[in-house]
């Protein structure tokens, strides 16, 4: 893989450097938001390692703009020493693909990484495909097993979230931001889509791919979970 790392701690930056170059990966690194914009918009990326906290160019500021202005898909993922949700949802809404806090496991970083590049490899940009299901982003068409599936735009924006986050748990805030922009119409509507999608997506089928994750969240998987 050829990776961006754009880390203004050179301790930091050099661990991460050293550690994917030894597992074979290209890279290069800027120490700067700046630099870093420069090097992700003249050059192409399999994943972008970005710190949220830069000199120039704040991560978040870096990631909007590869995103809005130059229309940029590179799998991103952010990293940070600050840990509130609030933080996470405005990396998330610049278009961060995944959220890293500070210190981490060098051997986390690089599975992340790894997964990040494989999602974006494995089916073309408006494809989104787990196990018999899938959606397409551009056209709104979602099937299972060959069976098309019709959602209203809410469930469609939920299930599409939920596709673009495979075999992660993720929390009721992150949803509802993504879902309704942190807005939800009222108290329990999130529980209500959910049962609304299973129906539609779960239960004419053999086997569930919407997990429950009891005081955590939900998830999307195909692989064997409980509920």
């Amino acid at each position: 893989m050829k990776l961006l790392i754009v880390e203004d701690n050179q301790d930091i930056a050099a661990s991460i450097c050293d550690y994917f170059e030894a597992l074979g990966n290209t890279i290069e690194a800027a120490a700067d938001g700046v630099a870093g914009l420069h090097l992700a918009l003249v050059n192409d990326y399999d994943v972008i390692i970005l710190d949220l906290g830069l000199p120039g160019i704040d991560g978040i500021e870096l990631c909007r703009r590869l995103r809005q202005g130059a229309r940029r898909s590179v799998p991103i993922i952010m990293l940070t020493v600050k840990g509130s949700l609030q933080n996470k949802l405005k990396g998330f809404k610049s278009g961060a693909d995944d959220y890293l806090i500070k210190p981490f496991a060098l051997k986390e970083l690089a599975a992340r990484v790894k997964v990040l590049a494989e999602r974006i490899n494995r089916t073309p940009t408006s494809q989104l495909q787990i196990g018999d299901l899938s959606l397409d982003l551009d056209t709104h068409d979602v099937y299972r097993a060959g069976k098309h599936l019709s959602l209203n735009p809410t469930l469609f924006r939920l299930l599409a979230f939920l596709m673009q986050n495979p075999h992660r748990v993720i929390n009721r805030k992150e949803i509802e931001y993504a879902v309704w922009q942190g807005n939800p119409p009222v108290s329990d509507a999130l529980r209500t889509h959910f049962s609304y999608l299973r129906q539609i997506v779960d239960k004419p089928f053999e086997c569930s791919l919407i997990h429950t994750v009891h005081g955590f969240g939900y998830k999307l998987t195909d692989k064997n979970a409980e509920d």
